[in-house]
């Protein structure tokens, strides 16, 4: 049976809002990996490599409002400081000092580890009968898997 938001279990809002703050967390310390790797890239991938983190940044800002708004409707609280985030993050800041290789290689371990998040976090919804939520993390977790992939061309 379908849930909506307001028919959830007190238990299952709170599981769900959990792990979709943990893609949140996620997602906006990537969208700051991007960014970083966008402003301090270079060699003869510049071009190219530019751009694509520029993708990258521009999808995952809209990604976190998503999953936080989602959490909204859930009547959590969505988490909305840095410091929270970077604890909560499987994926870790870097410094930006780099080869363009080892930024691609770190911003497709990210991806991966976006996807699996989300992955886990749609399967839970999908538990607890929230198929909005599950289709959000669906969505969101085929996004990352195709930046991985596109990234993973890079090194091949």
């Amino acid at each position: 049976m379908t849930q909506t938001a307001a028919n959830l279990s007190p238990d299952a809002t709170t599981a769900i809002a959990e792990a979709l703050n943990q893609s949140v967390a996620e997602t906006a310390v990537t969208t700051m990996l991007a960014q970083n790797f966008h402003w301090n890239v270079t060699g003869m991938g510049f071009g190219p490599l530019h751009a694509l983190f520029q993708e990258i940044y521009e999808d995952h800002f809209v990604a976190q409002d998503d999953l936080a708004e989602r959490i909204k409707a859930l009547d959590a609280h969505a988490e909305g400081m840095l410091a929270g985030m970077l604890k909560r993050s499987k994926v870790t800041e870097h410094d930006g000092h780099a080869d363009d290789k080892t930024m691609i290689k770190a911003m497709m371990d990210a991806q991966v580890t976006l996807a699996a998040t989300l992955g886990g976090a749609g399967e839970l919804a999908a538990e607890h009968g929230d198929t909005l939520t599950e289709d959000l993390c669906i969505a969101r977790g085929q996004t990352h898997e195709k930046f991985a992939w596109m990234l993973r061309a890079h090194l091949r």
